[in-house]
């Protein structure tokens, strides 16, 4: 196939929804006029004790409550990193008008990025197993905190039968997870996908 050949048969890619959690804002209507205001999400650490640190500053999602988008057993089985995934998708499905059904299910794939994966539930179960045995270790430990889980569990909330991946490349992960579904739906190999 020639390069013009190849041209002519590459879809356009629209971005049709926005989903954000970030520390100034929850959705992108939010997200923008704290924007705009000048708001910043840095201030002092809030999660941890900071104190004997160097840094002492940084841009957390303060009073954070699933519990406005996601059922309590189903939040409860998530680390925060995935809760942020699947709230950033439901916001970003209402925003597009998306309903993922039956009809469209397999279409509808997920390719959600993660720095490192949860490492609060692996902390926390850590802790556990040190102070009361490794019997009080949870076992959703691994469910809850491998990199995956964040596409997994947009994926399995949604009922999306398409494929589901993820990048985990640090720093770089949101910008090539989106990179990567852009060239995926580019190429025709897909017809949406969910991606950050």
């Amino acid at each position: 196939m020639s390069k013009n050949e190849v041209k002519r048969h590459m879809k356009r890619v629209v971005i049709t929804g926005l989903g954000v959690v970030s520390p100034i804002g929850i959705g992108s209507k939010s997200l923008f006029k704290e924007l705009i205001s000048g708001t910043s999400g840095v201030d002092r650490i809030t999660h941890f004790d900071a104190s004997n640190m160097a840094t002492q500053i940084a841009a957390e999602v303060k009073n954070w409550d699933p519990a406005q988008w996601l059922e309590y057993k189903q939040a409860k089985r998530m680390d925060r990193f995935s809760q942020f995934a699947v709230v950033s998708a439901i916001l970003a499905a209402e925003d597009a008008g998306l309903v993922v059904n039956e009809h469209n299910s397999e279409d509808v794939g997920v390719y959600i990025a993660s720095g490192i994966g949860g490492l609060t539930e692996l902390e926390e179960q850590h802790q556990k197993l040190l102070g009361k045995g490794p019997e009080r270790v949870s076992p959703f430990l691994i469910p809850m905190m491998i990199a995956n889980m964040a596409s997994a569990q947009v994926s399995m909330h949604f009922k999306a039968r398409g494929p589901v991946s993820a990048v985990c490349t640090a720093c770089a992960a949101g910008p090539h997870a989106v990179g990567d579904a852009f060239e995926i739906i580019r190429r025709a190999a897909d017809k949406l996908r969910f991606a950050g």
